[in-house]
């Protein structure tokens, strides 16, 4: 099969752009919510007024306050007080993973993923990360959690143009022995690291986690000037290859699950079997929590 010609890869960057300016930053209440939840002046009563719009995610704050990992003698059904007692952090992850959840329930066709795989593996790496911010110290637990549940928004945008070029991606990456990734890039013009930084940045999100979605894949290329986001990037990027290893969201690019030892090496892991013996114990020590974030 022959590779997608000028105009045709042309009129596709053409529409990735275009699909791109459509999507819509965050609704307003969730705009709102965050905000709140960032200003230092703001409490819990302010939070909770600005989250009662959204049922769903209000039943989601009290089940979790309530559940047995906080341990309350008694039942918790004010909003404000659930809010206290999860911390600012949680709940602003709890509102971004429904959020991002609601883009990604749907099959991925492109990237040989069915409904439900890329958010079951997005919040995998996103737990992951956060285990590995706390097991090195190298990394804010949340923000790991949130560069993990990022770092593959891409595919959303660029699924449907990877299912037109889906076989001369595969075929390029198994002739040429190329990353997924590069294979993308080369025949669309963008590969979904990209994609997802764009998108990232359209969110108005910090500089941290854009630097993680876009360097997931490349954990040793990160420019000087963001190399203090190198930390972040390498559990990131570490978290999602072992999630791959696992067999979790393993969609057609995770075929080529690739081990940096840079990444290692800055992280202070010595020893990456014993780790993913670990991983795999954590894996299903999370699977019931996984399972009540789904259907957010």
């Amino acid at each position: 099969m022959s590779e997608i010609d000028e105009k045709s890869r042309e009129l596709i960057r053409t529409r990735i752009i275009s699909k791109m300016q459509d999507i819509k930053s965050f609704p307003q209440f969730v705009l709102e919510t965050m905000r709140k939840l960032n200003d230092p002046e703001s409490n819990a009563a302010d939070v909770a007024q600005s989250l009662s719009r959204d049922e769903g995610l209000v039943l989601r704050i009290l089940k979790l306050a309530n559940s047995a990992a906080y341990g309350m003698s008694r039942n918790i059904s004010n909003v404000a007080e659930a809010i206290a007692i999860l911390g600012y952090k949680s709940v602003s992850n709890i509102i971004l993973a429904a959020t991002v959840y609601s883009a990604m329930d749907k099959g991925f066709t492109g990237y040989a993923l069915d409904r439900g795989e890329l958010w079951r593996h997005s919040l995998m790496v996103a737990y992951t990360a956060r285990y590995l911010a706390g097991l090195t110290g190298k990394v804010n637990t949340e923000d790991a959690y949130v560069g993990g549940l990022l770092h593959d928004i891409g595919k959303v945008i660029l699924n449907d143009y990877v299912r037109f070029g889906y076989g001369i991606i595969v075929k390029m990456v198994e002739e040429k022995h190329i990353p997924f990734t590069e294979a993308e890039s080369r025949v669309l013009g963008f590969d979904h690291a990209m994609i997802g930084e764009i998108l990232v940045e359209k969110w108005d999100m910090p500089e941290a986690y854009r630097v993680a979605v876009a360097y997931h894949h490349k954990p040793n290329e990160l420019p000087p000037d963001k190399i203090q986001h190198q930390p972040l990037l390498d559990v990131v990027s570490l978290s999602n290859t072992i999630c791959l290893m696992l067999g979790i969201g393993l969609g057609a690019d995770g075929l080529q699950a690739y081990i940096f030892p840079e990444p290692l090496e800055r992280l202070g892991i010595t020893d990456f079997d014993s780790l993913l013996s670990e991983m795999i114990d954590f894996a299903g020590s999370v699977a019931n929590d996984m399972g009540d974030m789904t259907g957010l």
